[in-house]
């Protein structure tokens, strides 16, 4: 199927993200839109002060260990369960467009030989809305059908209304 089959849309206040699993593609595509200037959604996806307050599950606490959000740079991060088990994050930045794009790779610790490749792309909306589209290709399609079972969906629904909490506080 040409358009993709819609996997799941998760309410957001407002707004949904609407995540496509196109039909025999190793691809996710992700779209949410925020009420919040592009400046200030894309500042919340390459500031660590603000990434820590919005990225993950609001069950866990994250630790910044290295970040460097520009061409070349490379990030690694932890996810801290409440019983202290950890989920490593990585990647290589391959280049970063201000207020326009992010290109990396993501990686986690308990999958190394399988990490995605990953777009994200900011469009102003006008009237102060941004839209988020983020495009993830996996190592195949087997891969891509387990990180949607993984409970990716849930983080990045609580993920993303964190995210429109921190934007309101930082717009109001």
């Amino acid at each position: 199927m040409s358009t993709g089959t819609p996997v799941q849309r998760h309410p957001a206040r407002s707004r949904e993200a609407r995540i496509t699993a196109p039909d025999g593609q190793p691809v996710i595509e992700i779209v949410r839109d925020f009420d919040a200037p592009v400046d200030h959604v894309f500042r919340a996806h390459v500031d660590p002060e603000l990434v820590v307050q919005w990225l993950g599950p609001r069950r866990l606490r994250m630790r910044v260990e290295e970040w460097e959000m520009r061409r070349g740079g490379s990030y690694r991060y932890v996810h801290v369960e409440e019983d202290g088990t950890e989920h490593g994050f990585w990647g290589a930045v391959h280049d970063v467009q201000p207020g326009r794009s992010i290109t990396q790779t993501f990686g986690y610790d308990l999958e190394p030989d399988h990490p995605t490749f990953d777009r994200a792309e900011f469009t102003d909306l006008e009237d102060g809305r941004t839209r988020l589209r983020v495009v993830s290709v996996t190592h195949d399609v087997a891969t891509r059908d387990a990180m949607l079972r993984s409970g990716m969906q849930d983080g990045l629904r609580q993920s993303y209304e964190r995210l429109d909490e921190l934007l309101a506080g930082a717009t109001a």
